[in-house]
């Protein structure tokens, strides 16, 4: 459980939305038994929607893991979408790689392999949508090497901002969690209030902030 809402609604909204099949289900099932974060199966289906809605062709992830998300993605958008994904764990990158290949996405996923904080300012390109599922501590540092690539109308998503609960309310921080715990408050107070984006936060999975840029930073 996700320890941000009440135990049994979180059981009600996973055991009612319908299971994935095929590989992401597999994908699923190997992230569990080998406790590899991917995104709640009720985040995973919000990403579904907005994609279908805002069907983006060019998309930027931060923290790719097994390559659950990306071929997430992938799948829903089609063969036109192009995914750029950063990962560092070398044991991750070849598990997502062997998982892109099966899923038939070759063409569509690019992973960069190493640090995203030195990657990620080398990334040329203007993309529709980036999504934040990496080191919680780092997101407003990843946010400021990014924000600039995001087209104005793009969607920034970034993923598990309540961190289990402990970012809404001291009496959930664990001691050694406190720095992380600080940092991403900030960084949640930087993208509520910054008057180029429109953010929501949403209470599901370990908590997702949606941001729709509505200029470009220091456009009056």
């Amino acid at each position: 459980m996700s320890n941000i809402v009440n135990n049994l609604v979180e059981e009600y909204i996973r055991t009612t939305l319908k299971d994935k099949d095929g590989l992401l289900r597999e994908l699923e099932i190997y992230a569990t038994e080998h406790n590899v974060p991917i995104v709640h199966k009720e985040v995973s289906d919000l990403l579904k929607v907005l994609l279908k809605v805002d069907k983006p062709k060019n998309i930027l992830e931060v923290g790719c893991a097994i390559g659950y998300s990306s071929i997430l993605f992938a799948t829903t958008v089609g063969d036109e979408v192009k995914i750029t994904t950063v990962e560092r764990n070398e044991a991750m990158i070849e598990r997502a790689k062997e998982n892109i290949k099966r899923a038939g996405f070759e063409n569509n996923i690019t992973i960069l392999e190493g640090d995203a904080e030195e990657l990620l300012p080398k990334v040329e390109g203007e993309f529709d949508m980036i999504f934040l599922d990496a080191a919680k501590g780092q997101y407003k540092l990843f946010y400021d090497m990014v924000i600039d690539k995001l087209k104005v109308g793009g969607l920034l998503i970034s993923d598990n901002i309540l961190y289990k609960g402990m970012v809404a309310h001291d009496d959930f921080v664990v001691r050694r969690k406190k720095t992380i715990v600080k940092r991403m408050r900030n960084y949640l107070d930087y993208i509520c209030n910054c008057e180029y984006l429109s953010t929501s936060l949403i209470p599901i999975g370990d908590g997702v902030a949606l941001s729709y840029k509505e200029k470009e930073r220091g456009a009056e």
